[in-house]
């Protein structure tokens, strides 16, 4: 029996991504790589139209986590201070990774599943001088997607830089990389691309990196020497070429299924379903679908269910859910809408979700 994948990654792949892993063997110092990196590296920038002369994307092996981390130590100057705007897991793991590799930061804190706090964040910019407010764009601990554009605001007129989470948003959600002012966006292959894991990248501003100054926080994820590299047809570091490949024929599927319009649209209606049929089940929605992003939706257990009574009931017909994470793990469960996912396996899903429910 196939299983559906209904977590936030990684994804049920399609066959033609599957297949892409058993491309050739490969050496990452041959111009055959060069050549399929340097087409990757293009087909990201597109996702968003975005120019090769002001931009660039840079690609490294390792998860989502690594690009942010390599996102924020090689973006924030030395002795500047960055705020991180946090209402969920992800906005705290950038506060972490800042303190390790000591980076003053300012954390300002709202409720897992509320909205940032966008008045505490505009007082301590006006308080005191920041390099970059670092966001996640969809917090899937709780599936809300933040108010960027109005974040963005906040950082136009402090003159700060804005550093984004989109491990799970890009490709799916708008990102507006320009009007934001966005310096940099992490993300990676096995979200809402419909990769493997293993291939993560940061689209970055080439301006906005060298205005961070020569600052070298890591060996590994210093993206001045990917960048530099990567635009020679080089790599610093050994590459995923696997991953490579799979991420290749993913890009592929995604442009020629209409790019991050009809992504959004695809997801949209797969959680609208979803989402009705538990309606329907009386099982509340953790948050509105306005405040929700398209990519995943958390939902509170019903009254006398547990997680694990859930997950395995329907992982016994075929999919796999996602648990709620810290405080909220004993009240919420979580279901995304990625991957190479078919009309009949939601309906399947829906029906088999009254069945588990309503026994």
């Amino acid at each position: 029996m196939k299983s559906i994948l209904l977590n936030p990654g990684p994804v049920t792949l399609s066959e033609r991504v599957r297949a892409a892993l058993l491309g050739p063997d490969l050496c990452h110092r041959e111009s055959e790589f060069a050549t399929l990196q340097d087409g990757l590296r293009r087909k990201l920038l597109a996702v968003y139209d975005l120019p090769g002369a002001e931009w660039g994307a840079t690609l490294l092996t390792g998860s989502g986590t690594a690009a942010v981390e390599a996102m924020i130590t090689s973006m924030v100057p030395r002795d500047a201070r960055l705020l991180v705007a946090e209402n969920g897991v992800y906005g705290e793991r950038m506060s972490r990774i800042a303190e390790v590799y000591g980076i003053a930061v300012t954390r300002v804190r709202a409720a897992w599943g509320a909205p940032l706090d966008l008045d505490a964040i505009a007082q301590a910019l006006r308080d005191t001088p920041h390099s970059h407010v670092a966001v996640v764009h969809h917090e899937t601990t709780t599936g809300r997607l933040n108010d960027v554009p109005a974040l963005a605001a906040l950082c136009r007129d402090a003159k700060v830089g804005l550093l984004l989470d989109g491990v799970s948003s890009f490709g799916a959600e708008q990102l507006e990389f320009e009007r934001w002012g966005i310096d940099a966006c992490a993300a990676t292959a096995n979200k809402c691309l419909h990769g493997v894991p293993g291939t993560a990248f940061v689209i970055l501003r080439r301006a906005a990196l060298a205005a961070a100054a020569a600052v070298s926080r890591s060996v590994y994820f210093d993206l001045r020497e990917y960048l530099a590299k990567q635009d020679a047809q080089g790599t610093p570091f050994t590459q995923s070429v696997q991953t490579f490949y799979a991420l290749d024929a993913a890009l592929d599927e995604f442009f020629e299924a209409g790019g991050h319009a009809a992504r959004q649209a695809l997801f949209q209606a797969r959680m609208a379903e979803i989402r009705a049929t538990l309606l329907s089940l009386n099982v509340r929605a953790l948050l509105p679908t306005a405040q929700t992003s398209c990519v995943l939706h958390a939902f509170e257990l019903p009254e006398g269910r547990t997680y694990q009574d859930l997950h395995d009931a329907l992982k016994a017909r075929g999919y796999i859910i996602y648990a709620g994470q810290g405080a909220l793990s004993e009240r919420v469960f979580r279901i995304s809408a990625m991957g190479d996912i078919s009309a009949d396996d939601v309906a399947r899903l829906c029906r088999d979700l009254r069945d588990v429910l309503s026994a």
